[in-house]
């Protein structure tokens, strides 16, 4: 961790100035149903309005750019893009109302398309391990069919982001599960093992609650008038193309560039596109095609993610997490209220940072000493940490677990999709966070220690 350079006038309270301007207008953004401008604006206007309040604002520019240097918000930026770019590609070759039409006329709309949709992304997030690739891949393909297919276009989203956070909570390669179980000491085998317990009771629950609230299967298009193009069907194979690099543990940065590169080919040699339909340069100071108007939509998330990890410096080198952090866990008093803190301490951690992973590593040791001080076993504490944690932070309409797939199905289908509607459609998230509330009341799963079967 950095040192703690960052001082604010006003004493121990000034630095804390800049997280309560944001969190007003994240309040804001939250209550009015805004779009992405509403978060992207709320972390800019704190960064700006904290400012003077540092007593040293040449250390605090500095510190809100050393927040853009972790590698993960190269990562999720620059994937935004790129998904965005394979999305356009995929939905401007008609494949969309091809499938949309198959489907329609399969009778597979509403509920059941939306669970079988929840299904694939199961598989998929278990096969790869990350929530955010699992997202990139099915939003722009499977998000529009949705919709045309007459699902309530929330449980939809919903269903998509449960699927995906299955696998980031699950899969043994995610890097929650394997942050979990490293910091605490729990071999990854035993750790998967006493997680299914909760995490697939609550997959089983959000398949019946999406296939119930999915939609009548009413559908917004008459299949007939769906324009079917069987050379469209070729476009599939990008999905596919990045699905197979992901699985192959290839880089997901090189993983969407080849499926954009192949889409490019694919589009171009059986003519769905000209190649001045995706680069064009129509003179005056212009240019166009869907490449560029691709990127450009993206602005709103992309400088969301600025403002957030500008922020993330901020707080991180002013010692606001180190305190927040060490505050939580000073709560903790007997077993059950570690249990509890355990979980609300990296859900926290989750909201602040915008990724689980580094609450997970940042507080894994304190963590492990209060299990071990009142009893809580260490796969206990992983299955809090990742379950309860997860849950929460995913929950939180800031982070990227409800700002990129809100961007993702605004940018496949023309419906208005918030961050909010996503969180609040996260059957998954919010079914296991209720069971964690229950197994921490109730004592349930508590003594399932396969170190002692062995």
């Amino acid at each position: 961790m950095e040192n703690k350079t960052l001082e604010f006038r006003f004493g121990k309270a000034g630095k804390y100035i800049p997280l309560i301007i944001a969190v007003i207008f994240i309040v804001i953004a939250g209550t009015h149903q805004s779009n992405v401008n509403g978060y992207c604006l709320a972390f800019f206007a704190a960064i700006v309005i904290g400012a003077p309040f540092a007593k040293n604002m040449s250390a605090y520019g500095e510190a809100a750019l050393r927040g853009l240097t972790r590698p993960i918000f190269g990562i999720i930026s620059v994937a935004v893009i790129l998904a965005a770019v394979n999305g356009k590609l995929v939905s401007g070759s008609g494949l969309i109302n091809t499938l949309a039409s198959l489907v329609i006329r399969s009778h597979l709309g509403g509920g059941i398309f939306a669970a079988i949709s929840f299904l694939i992304c199961c598989l998929l997030s278990m096969s790869t391990g990350t929530s955010v690739g699992t997202n990139v891949v099915s939003f722009p393909v499977l998000f529009p069919i949705g919709v045309l297919a007459g699902v309530n276009p929330g449980v939809m989203a919903g269903a998509l982001v449960s699927g995906a956070l299955f696998g980031d909570n699950l899969a043994p390669i995610s890097d929650t599960t394997i942050a979990s179980a490293n910091t605490q000491g729990a071999d990854m085998g035993g750790v998967v093992r006493t997680r299914v317990w909760y995490s697939i009771p609550a997959a089983v629950l959000s398949f019946i609650a999406i296939l119930i609230f999915g939609g009548s299967g009413q559908s917004a298009a008459d299949a007939s008038s769906l324009a079917f193009n069987a050379r469209s069907l070729l476009m599939i194979l990008v999905p596919v193309i990045v699905i197979v690099c992901c699985l192959l543990k290839q880089n997901l940065i090189v993983s969407l560039s080849i499926g954009t590169l192949a889409g490019i080919v694919l589009g171009c040699v059986s003519g769905l596109y000209k190649l001045s339909d995706i680069f064009s340069y129509p003179g005056g100071w212009k240019v166009g095609g869907l490449f560029i108007d691709a990127i450009t939509g993206t602005a709103g998330t992309v400088f969301m993610l600025f403002g957030a990890f500008m922020m993330l410096g901020i707080m991180q080198e002013s010692g606001v997490i180190e305190e927040i952090s060490a505050f939580l866990t000073n709560l903790a008093k007997g077993p059950k209220s570690t249990e509890a803190i355990t979980g609300l301490s990296i859900g926290i951690m989750g909201w602040i940072t915008g990724v689980v992973a580094v609450g997970m590593v940042a507080l894994g040791d304190v963590i492990a000493q209060l299990g071990e001080k009142y009893g809580v076993n260490k796969y206990r504490r992983a299955n809090l940490m990742d379950c309860a944690g997860l849950s929460l932070a995913a929950l939180a309409p800031w982070t990227v677990h409800t700002v990129l797939p809100a961007s993702l199905a605004n940018g496949s289908a023309e419906v208005a999709i918030t961050p909010m509607t996503i969180a609040t459609h996260n059957f998954y998230c919010i079914i296991l966070l209720i069971i964690m509330a229950i197994a921490i009341i109730t004592g349930f799963g508590s003594k399932n220690n396969p170190d002692n079967k062995k």
